[in-house]
């Protein structure tokens, strides 16, 4: 275990120190902290086929969410599996949707069969607990 030396030299040791890979949530989406699209957390997302034309660099966040999006989750599944805040995953998504590389697949609604509420609630919990 390493102590503190304030003495000389200590310049260099703490160049050698590993460093934290933080990047603030708002350089992430330039500042906007709300999506333009209405995103429930419940939400299911599919991509579209035009998603494959375009190249994502695999360090990209963006590209991160529409590798997870092949399976077609929730909204909050998509933040628990790039381990992403879930207000910086919606604003990211609503960019895709807006470019029209992804769509909203289903929501509940008044129509909603007891399967698909059954299978949407249990998605939002999986995709919950992960967070």
């Amino acid at each position: 275990m390493a102590t503190r030396d304030d003495g000389p030299g200590r310049a260099g040791r703490d160049e050698e120190a590993p460093r934290a890979g933080i990047v603030r949530p708002y350089a992430l989406t330039s500042g906007r902290t709300r999506a333009k699209v209405d995103l429930p957390v419940e939400a299911t997302l599919q991509l579209d086929p035009s998603v494959w034309d375009q190249t994502w660099s695999e360090d990209d966040l963006t590209a991160r969410i529409v590798a997870v999006c092949e399976a077609t989750p929730s909204v909050a599944e998509v933040s628990a599996k790039v381990g992403a805040p879930l207000g910086v995953v919606r604003v990211l998504i609503g960019d895709l949707i807006e470019s029209g590389y992804l769509k909203v697949q289903a929501t509940l609604t008044d129509h909603s069969s007891t399967g698909e509420r059954h299978d949407l609630i249990e998605r939002t919990l999986r995709g919950l607990r992960a967070i």
